[in-house]
Parts: structure tokens; C-alpha cells; sequence
């Protein structure tokens, strides 16, 4: 049984969807929320919500009850912790850490294995869906954390998002986002190749589409990246880019080669990215790959 009141939550991460994260947690005003991002300018814009803004990245440790990290990997997650200014050291006793950024399922197991030694209690919770699913707090929150932390944070993930999975023990969470990506991934490059192979045969993508939402080929990725990105065209930045979508796909690699796991479709898919990145699309939105298969 966990007894420890959560009064301040510390979030570190402001970035496309920390920032909205963030603003919905403001929305109890049980909690303070004490926020850190290099970007001044978001923090200035949480200030405005009601946010306080943390001096230094340590007094987010000092301060809070619960910190969360959204950062962009697991290389900058590692650097928190373990870098140069190790912050795993300022974990106290009874604190919750909560790690919603997509990193390498191992890493969290190491942290959640010295954040226990100290008393303080983990979970990785990695996000999934858009920006607007992030500013409306409907978010998929994937959760591997033990049974009792999960019961003690899920007030705190519902309000930032709606669908809050329980994937088991730590890793779990990652390691289901980083597999619906690998997933979403090859999808979106079959959804490329038949968009393609319907341009040059001369028939209207989005039409093609629309027919194939009421056939077994049908799909969330379809229906979005398929008829919202592929058949218009429309690769805009700010999205989920080239170089985030390679970043996660190539988590879901290093596990298949440690796990002696062949992975073709996976391949072809980090190809394609790297062909995108390589042409100077890496801040497009990733199904933008769909260029690149001549």
C-alpha cells in the first residue's frame, strides 16, 4: 500500500505534448504543478496556465511529489539520470518518477531497479496519438509499472489521457509503443505502395482509400496517415517526423537483434526513412517515406 499524497507534480519536457500534458494536469487545482524545458517560452506559456516554473532541473527533484520526464528519447533520458548532472541521485524516498517519453524497455528496467533501491517508486508510461489528442487529454497511455503504483498515478495519467493501459510489469509500456509504431510503421508503407501503384495505373488515391475503409484492408492507419497524409499529399512540420519515426523504429530493431528476431518488413521501412531523412525531410511528417520507393 502506497500512502503518499501527491501535491506536487514536477514535469520536465514541455515540447509538443508536454506543454499540452501539462496544461491539463493544471486543470485540478489539488495539485501545483512545478515545470522545466530549455525553451523559456513554454515555460512562460504553462506560467500563464498557473504553472511555477523550477529555478534549475534539480529543484524538480527537491520539490515535487511525482516528476515526470517527456523528452525526446531514450538518449536524452539517459543523459537526466545519468549524465553529467545525475539526477537519479535526488530521487527521495516515496517519490514517484514516471518516464512518458518513448525510450528502450531495458533502460527503464534499470531505472525502476535503482529507483526502488531508494524507495521511490516508477513507472514508464509512454504516449501515443497526436497533438490534438494531447491538448484534449485523450491520449493512449501504455503503463508498466507494478500493480500498486499504477493504481496511485492512474488519477494523474487520466487526466492527460483516456485510453491508460496496464502492459504489465516495467519495459512493458515501452515496449508496447515501440511495437504499435513498428506496426504503424510498415503499414503506412503499404499504404505508399498502394497509393503509388494506384497513381501510375491512374486512379485517384483517395478514392482507392475511401473503398478499402469498408474491405479487410482497413485500418486506424489508413483512415489517418492513409486518407488524412498519403492520398493529399500533405506532409506538414510540426508533426510525428521522419527522424522521431526512424528514432522509435530503431528501438524496435536493437530488440530484434538482441532476440535474434528477423525483421524484413521493419528494414524496409528504416530504408525508407533514412532515404527520407537523407533528402531533407526529416522534420516532414514520416509517411512523407511515400517519395522515396523509386
Amino acid at each position: 500500500m502506497i500512502d503518499r499524497e501527491i501535491k506536487v507534480i514536477g514535469f520536465i519536457g514541455l515540447g509538443v505534448m508536454g506543454c499540452s500534458m501539462s496544461k491539463n494536469l493544471l486543470k485540478n487545482k489539488n495539485w501545483n504543478v512545478l515545470v522545466k524545458d530549455l525553451n523559456s517560452n513554454k515555460e512562460k506559456e504553462l506560467v500563464n496556465q498557473g504553472a511555477k516554473i523550477a529555478s534549475n532541473t534539480r529543484e524538480i527533484f527537491t520539490l515535487s511529489d511525482l516528476v515526470i520526464t517527456c523528452l525526446p528519447g531514450g538518449d536524452f533520458v539517459r543523459d537526466l539520470y545519468y549524465g553529467k548532472d545525475k539526477y537519479i541521485s535526488d530521487i527521495k524516498i516515496n517519490q514517484f518518477i514516471i518516464d512518458m517519453s518513448t525510450s528502450q524497455p531495458d533502460l527503464m528496467i534499470k531505472l525502476e531497479n535503482e529507483i526502488k533501491i531508494k524507495g521511490a517508486h516508477f513507472a514508464d508510461a509512454p504516449i501515443a496519438r497526436t497533438r490534438q489528442a494531447a491538448i484534449d487529454g485523450t491520449l493512449a497511455i501504455m503503463v508498466g509499472a507494478d500493480k500498486d503504483v499504477y493504481n496511485k498515478i492512474l488519477p494523474v495519467l487520466r487526466y492527460m489521457g483516456k485510453d491508460i493501459l496496464h502492459c504489465g510489469k516495467s519495459g512493458t509500456g515501452q515496449l508496447t509503443k515501440i511495437l504499435n509504431n513498428m506496426i504503424l510503421f510498415e503499414t503506412v508503407v503499404a499504404l505508399s505502395e498502394a497509393a503509388n501503384i494506384a497513381e501510375q495505373y491512374g486512379m485517384n488515391v483517395e478514392n482507392l482509400y475511401e473503398n478499402i475503409t469498408k474491405c479487410s484492408g482497413d485500418s486506424f492507419a489508413l483512415r489517418n496517415h492513409g486518407l488524412k497524409s498519403i492520398a493529399k499529399n500533405n506532409f506538414p512540420s510540426p508533426a510525428f517526423s521522419s527522424e522521431y519515426a526512424l528514432k522509435d523504429l530503431s528501438y524496435a530493431l536493437e530488440l530484434g537483434q538482441k532476440l535474434n528476431v528477423k525483421m524484413p518488413g521493419a528494414l524496409s521501412a528504416e530504408n525508407l526513412l533514412k532515404t527520407s531523412i537523407k533528402n531533407g525531410d526529416k522534420d516532414l511528417y514520416f509517411p512523407v517515406m511515400k517519395k522515396y520507393f523509386s
